[in-house]
């Protein structure tokens, strides 16, 4: 997988979020209260404000006045919510939310490699239009300012190589960008690559010798899922950072994060993960991606693919600490044709979220 960072900085990576360890005493509403008001007052302590609600649970019913108070307090931060949302689940109902017994925990975990990796190999040629939102925050206040919009155009071959064409930004058609090699990095800014295969195949090929934990159950997309934490250390990740500079620098990095596995059909329905082992005074300082997953037909098959990204990017300018998000919708996934034809409109219709299955 690749990331782009305006025309200074390439990035060879994945990402995002980790994870939970032992229960203790639940959390009370007033203790969860007084974290989102610190939370309010501290935005970089996000992280710790997830982690405790993930190790402690929480012992209150979660009513739509909480939720408010969540999104208020933490400026519509998505992991926080849907931390809580996992968190009254394991409250509702702790039979449910029991870990699995490490024979079906193996079991899972074999076969969700054997299918991931076998759906990698059957991937066909296909073509997708790519909307990407991008926006910017001082890091850690969460208070992001929009910065453009960008549609588009990618190519899949069923090698495993991908074709980008920049199709419009902010709405103005971008003339003869296919000409011009992978015209996506020439859109400046924070870009990304590789969400289709790439991702998934690093974590579960054998010579990456990850390391999987279950520790949590969920309901993802109507699906029973088991949550398992992973780590690449540096080196087997097969990642790395070049930071386009005066100097070139690179450097390889590691990779940690949590999938969702369903439990019945042994597909990945989300992955978070993040870059680790960044050295020290690297201008790239933080590195994480979310994807959701849904089935998608192409030529009348039916594929895993992603639906929803999102990749946020840490790096130093001058003296400040900036954070880059970009949010990622595919739509419209069909077979690929000899020449990449997509619609130039800066805002494609969009189409309607494939119904969940209900458990």
């Amino acid at each position: 997988m690749r990331i782009f960072y305006s025309a200074i900085f390439i990035l060879l990576v994945l990402s995002s979020a980790i994870c939970v360890s032992a229960q203790e005493k639940p959390l009370t509403q007033a203790e969860y209260v007084q974290l989102l008001y610190d939370l309010q007052k501290n935005p970089q302590k996000k992280d710790q404000v997830v982690e405790t609600v993930r190790k402690r649970g929480i012992g209150f019913v979660v009513t739509d006045g909480l939720r408010e108070l969540t999104l208020s307090k933490s400026r519509s931060d998505e992991m926080l919510k849907r931390t809580l949302e996992e968190a009254n689940r394991r409250r509702e109902n702790p039979a449910a939310a029991q870990l699995p017994s490490e024979k079906e925990s193996a079991d899972v975990l074999a076969k969700t490699r054997e299918a991931t990796l076998k759906a990698s190999d059957e991937m066909p040629d296909f073509i997708v239009k790519q909307v990407v939102l991008r926006s910017e925050a001082f890091a850690g206040t969460n208070k992001f300012s929009p910065l453009d919009r960008l549609l588009v155009a990618v190519g899949y071959r069923a090698n495993g190589h991908e074709e980008y064409r920049l199709l419009t930004v902010n709405g103005i058609a971008q003339q003869d960008t296919e000409k011009n090699g992978n015209s996506y990095r020439e859109a400046g800014g924070a870009t990304s690559t590789g969400e289709f295969v790439n991702a998934l195949k690093t974590i579960f090929n054998e010579e990456s010798e990850t390391k999987f934990e279950p520790i949590d159950t969920d309901l993802i997309k109507g699906r029973r899922a088991i949550v398992y934490t992973f780590g690449i250390i540096k080196g087997k990740a097969e990642q790395g950072i070049t930071y386009y500079g005066d100097p070139v620098r690179q450097t390889a990095i590691g990779l940690k994060g949590r999938l969702w596995i369903d439990r019945d059909n042994f597909r990945v329905l989300r992955l978070e993960s993040q870059a680790t082992e960044i050295p020290a005074g690297f201008p790239v300082t933080a590195l994480t991606r979310n994807i959701d997953y849904e089935w998608v037909t192409i030529n009348n098959q039916k594929y895993l693919l992603p639906w929803v990204s999102e990749v946020r990017m840490t790096s130093k300018n001058r003296m400040e600490l900036i954070e880059n998000r970009n949010e990622i919708r595919f739509r419209e996934y069909r077979k690929f044709d000899v020449d990449i034809k997509v619609l130039d409109d800066d805002e494609p219709v969009e189409e309607e979220k494939p119904v969940e299955k209900k458990p």
